[in-house]
């Protein structure tokens, strides 16, 4: 499923405009982007927890040449899925 889609059935299922589902869509994911950028953690009850995750340097393998690289420290977003998803998949 596509952003489109999601909106057209969030839109089916709230009783909105397709537009309005968009805007609404859109705003939560405004939301959720701002709290992960700024370090917090953003927790759907049931559904998961996107949060920030450090990934420590290492040393790796250049895939073309195969000498070795040092890769540097980052920052990733990390989900961590929730019972309910979790439950809902494994039927």
């Amino acid at each position: 499923m596509r952003k489109p889609e999601l909106a057209a059935a969030i839109a089916e299922k709230a009783e909105l405009s397709k537009d309005k589902a968009n805007e609404v869509l859109n705003a939560m994911l405004d939301e959720i982007t701002g709290a992960v950028a700024k370090g917090d953690s953003v927790s759907l009850i049931g559904f998961g927890t996107f949060s920030v995750r450090e990934r420590s340097a290492r040393k790796g393998k250049n895939p073309q040449t195969g000498e070795p690289m040092d890769i540097p420290a980052s920052k990733t977003v990390g989900f961590k899925v929730g019972k309910k998803l979790k439950d809902a998949v494994d039927c």
